[in-house]
C-alpha cells in the first residue's frame, strides 16, 4: 500500500507491479520496488473530486520507502511511510503540489518536476 503525497485527489493506492523488474526464477521472490522506480496502482481511496478512474491501472513514482536506502557515501536514508507521486504516460506528476520530503535519488533518474515541486530534499 502506498500513501499517495500529490493533491491529484487520490489519498492511498495498492502497488500491482513494478515496470522494469522481475523476480528470480523458480523461487518465491518478488520484484520489490524502490526510490525513483515506476510501479503500476490501483487506487483504493481517493477524494469524490477525483479526476482519475478508480477502475482503471495507473502509474505511479515512487518517492519515500520505508526500507533503508544506501547511498554511495556509505550512509542510510530511511522513511516513516511509502509515498508515491501520480504520474502521466509521459513521466510527469498529475498534481501541482507535493506533500513532505522526496529523496536525493530521485535527480539521478531525472524526474527534475517532481524535485522541484517537493517542498524538501533529503
Amino acid at each position: 500500500m502506498l500513501d499517495i503525497a500529490d493533491n491529484s485527489g487520490v489519498k492511498s493506492a495498492l502497488c500491482i507491479r513494478v515496470l522494469g523488474r522481475s523476480g528470480a526464477r523458480g523461487k518465491f521472490t518478488r520484484a520489490t520496488a524502490t526510490v525513483g522506480d515506476i510501479v503500476c496502482v490501483a487506487i483504493k481511496k481517493s477524494l469524490p473530486t477525483c479526476q482519475l478512474d478508480d477502475k482503471k491501472v495507473h502509474r505511479c513514482v515512487i518517492i519515500r520507502t520505508k526500507t533503508p536506502l544506501r547511498r554511495r557515501d556509505g550512509s542510510y536514508v530511511r522513511f516513516d511511510s511509502n509515498a508515491a507521486v501520480m504520474i502521466d504516460n509521459e513521466g510527469n506528476p498529475i498534481g501541482t503540489r507535493i506533500f513532505g520530503v522526496v529523496a536525493r535519488e530521485l535527480r539521478e533518474k531525472n524526474y527534475m518536476k517532481i524535485i522541484s515541486l517537493a517542498s524538501e530534499v533529503v
